[in-house]
Formats: C-alpha cells, sequence, structure tokens
C-alpha cells in the first residue's frame, strides 16, 4: 500500500494581487504524473484544499478536474477539511465525489463510522484503515462552561481533541482487527502540533484557546499526514508523524523551504519507507535584502537569469533615512526588467524605529502584528505585574485577530 501525504494548497489564493492559477494548474498535472508513475494507492489533502471559504470559480473548476483525473488513475483520494474551507462548500459535492472514489471529510460532525474507513488499494484490496481527522473546531468537540479561566479552556479543549482521537482509533483498532490484525492504522489532522515551524502565511488557529497540541494526544497511528503547518517537518522528531506543507511558497518566509509531498510505503502492516519528494518550483520567486545598491544588483542579477515568467520580488530596503520617493526609485530600478515587486518594506535598526518615521509608513508595509507591536512597544512594562499584563494584552490582540482572519476566510 503507498499513500501520498498532501495538504494546504490553498486553490484560489490571491498573493499580493497576483493569481496563483498558473502555479497550482503545474503542480497538479506534476502530482498526477508522480501519482502514475509512483502507482500510488491513495492521495491524502490534509486540509485547506481551498484558500477562502467562498473560491473563485476557477478553483472549483480545477478541483473537481482534478478529482475527475485521479479517478481515471484508479488512485483513491481522501479531501479532509481545514480551518480555511468551508464545511458546506466542500460537502456539497461529497456524495457525487463518493461515486468518483473520492472521499471528503469536511468537519467532524459525521458519524464515526464515517470518519474511520478502509483504503483500498488499486486492486480493490483494504490496504490501511484511516482515521479521518479534519480540522476541529472547538465548538465540535467542546461545549465551553461559564466561569472557565483560560487555562481551564485551554487543557479542556487540549483534553477533547485528545480523547476524538482516542475514540477513533479504538474503532480503527476494531476494524483493523476484524479485517484480520494485519492493517497499517493511518491518522490525519489539521493543527498546530506543539513545537512546530510556521511561516507569515499560517494562522494560528488555536490562539486565545489553544496554543497547540502536543504530540503525545496523538494515538500510536503508524502514520499521522498533518496539514495547517506551511514548512514541511517531522514534529516531536518522530517520522511517522509529519507535515508535509504547502506545494507552494504562500508567503515569501517560505523561499528557503523546499516544497515537497510525502510518499508512504506500507506493508505487512507497517510503515516500510517514508520519503519526502521535492515539488518542482513553477513560478520565480525572490526576496532581496540590503540598500538600494544591493537591490538593484540583486534584481540585474535575476533578470540576467532569463526566467520565462516575471520574477515576484519582495523588497527588504536597508536606509538611513526616510526616502519619501522610494517606490519610484525601485520603479526605475525595475523599468523594462522581466520582474515584478509585489512588496515592498523598509528596514530600519532599533535606533531609527522612532514615532515620527512609524507614522510616515504606509499601512502596506505593515501587517496587523507589526502595528500592534509598535505600539506597545511605546509602553513601559517593568515590573511582574506589568510583564503578565502585556502578555495578557499580547494574548488577547492575538485570538482577536485570529478571529477576524478566520471571518474574513468564511466570507
Amino acid at each position: 500500500m503507498k499513500i501520498l501525504h498532501t495538504s494546504d494548497w490553498h486553490l484560489g489564493q490571491s498573493f499580493f494581487t497576483q493569481s496563483r492559477k498558473y502555479e497550482h494548474q503545474c503542480f497538479i498535472q506534476w502530482l498526477l504524473a508522480l501519482v502514475e508513475k509512483e502507482r500510488i494507492d491513495a492521495v491524502i489533502i490534509a486540509g485547506d484544499v481551498f484558500d477562502t471559504g467562498t473560491p473563485p470559480s476557477y478553483a472549483r473548476e480545477m478541483y473537481n478536474q482534478f478529482v475527475v483525473d485521479m479517478q481515471a488513475l484508479g488512485c483513491a483520494l481522501v479531501v479532509l477539511g481545514g480551518n480555511h474551507d468551508s464545511v458546506s462548500m466542500l460537502n456539497e459535492s461529497r456524495q457525487l465525489l463518493a461515486q468518483l472514489n473520492t472521499t471528503v471529510v469536511a468537519s467532524t460532525g459525521l458519524n464515526q463510522d464515517e470518519q474511520v474507513f478502509a483504503l483500498r488499494d488499486r486492486s480493490g484490496k483494504v490496504g490501511a484503515i484511516l482515521c479521518a481527522v479534519p480540522y476541529i473546531r472547538p465548538r465540535d468537540v467542546l461545549q465551553s462552561q461559564a466561569g472557565d479561566s483560560g487555562t481551564e479552556k485551554r487543557q479542556a479543549l487540549g483534553e477533547a481533541i485528545k480523547q476524538h482521537y482516542a475514540s477513533l482509533y479504538a474503532l480503527a483498532v476494531a476494524k483493523r482487527d476484524a479485517a484480520g490484525g494485519n492493517l497499517p492504522i493511518i491518522a490525519t489532522g489539521h493543527l498546530t502540533a506543539l513545537g512546530v515551524s510556521q511561516s507569515d502565511s499560517v494562522r494560528d488557529i488555536y490562539i486565545g484557546t489553544l496554543e497547540g497540541f502536543a504530540a503525545d494526544g496523538f494515538p500510536p497511528a503508524d502514520y499521522i499526514a498533518l496539514g495547517h503547518i506551511h514548512r514541511p517537518q517531522k514534529v516531536a522528531k518522530s517520522e511517522h508523524i509529519r507535515y508535509s506543507g504547502s506545494p507552494i511558497p504562500l508567503s515569501f518566509d517560505e523561499l528557503s523551504t523546499a516544497k515537497q509531498v510525502v510518499l508512504v510505503t506500507f506493508a505487512n502492516g507497517r510503515v516500510e519507507s517514508v520519503t519526502p519528494t521535492e515539488v518542482s518550483r513553477f513560478q520565480p520567486l525572490a526576496t532581496i535584502r540590503g540598500d538600494l545598491g544591493d537591490i538593484e544588483r540583486g534584481i540585474a542579477a535575476l533578470n540576467a537569469a532569463q526566467y520565462e515568467r516575471p520574477v515576484w520580488l519582495c523588497l527588504e530596503v536597508d536606509t538611513q533615512d526616510y526616502l519619501s520617493d522610494l517606490q519610484q526609485r525601485v520603479q526605475a530600478i525595475t523599468e523594462g526588467l522581466n520582474v515584478e515587486v509585489l512588496q515592498l518594506r523598509r528596514v530600519r535598526n532599533k535606533q531609527r524605529q522612532l514615532l515620527s518615521q512609524q507614522q510616515k509608513e504606509t499601512l502596506a508595509e505593515l501587517s496587523p502584528t507589526e502595528v500592534f507591536e509598535k505600539r506597545l512597544s511605546m509602553e513601559s512594562f517593568d515590573t511582574d505585574e506589568d510583564k503578565a499584563r502585556a502578555q495578557r494584552i499580547t494574548e488577547r490582540f492575538a485570538g482577536i485577530l485570529s478571529d477576524v482572519l478566520h471571518q474574513e476566510g468564511e466570507a
């Protein structure tokens, strides 16, 4: 039995006003070729197949065509809902896609029998038991109690998620034993595990309630396919608990990490091999840092490389003085070259982070978190009590921001 683990496609994403349609289409074609070459039995998308709850029509068409193409290859497909996905939108085609060898689990609102099921190989033989766990919304597993403290709510949510995994795993074990007892058990998840490395494009989905899920809360499955974190990585140094990461860079700070999918082969009821497979880069992107001279030299070098598509740039300009004509200077540097500047940021040292200069910065240059941090830095938090207050303010802000971003994703 061979599965392919991927996640966080974010079909329909608008990247600084740029469409990712070309990149996603190239990735899907690359993936289909890999499925055929490696004779993959099942593909698992561990959440966030779409970027928003109301993706553009081309993203839906791309998704539907992928399902059809997978069916033609004889490969099973499992789609898990993520925090960006709309439960109702994924469910509207669930029954139809079931006829195309595709199982959609958009939320934990299904019966447990529908969340634990057999994965079959290309010959139709049962090759594994899957505990299909999508993004778990707190309201799906927990009832809030009036008067609970923040710590009690975090502990209750963590325990509820742990119990959800435990109950599904117990059902998987029963199904495995009924089938002969020599099948691997696979689990999925779309959450933040403690200790992972995140990127700018990841929205913390449990901030304000549960900052991260402890790895010891996962069941003893043979492989755990996770989504939500865009950098591929192991969890708790465990070979069998992994984030596949997003297949394309979803923010400029992800450029230093190669994108991948994970091929997992099972034999005799156990994991035989876990093989990360690097995904090709379909759209050139780059970050250039330094003064204007460094920026100009870096852009010239990229232009000399003669990429087929324009290079999307993030420029971080380090300058001693505030340059009111910075955008015009950059436009002059890039005029006629095969590059597009998507993000332009000023970088200053602490001595230059004065209020007068902060007021000159445009909102386009700052994230909401950067605005909050700049404002907080103007206050003094010297005593232990003050520091605790600053921590509470920071956590409260993060919770509000997470709620706002989540509501925007569902809008």
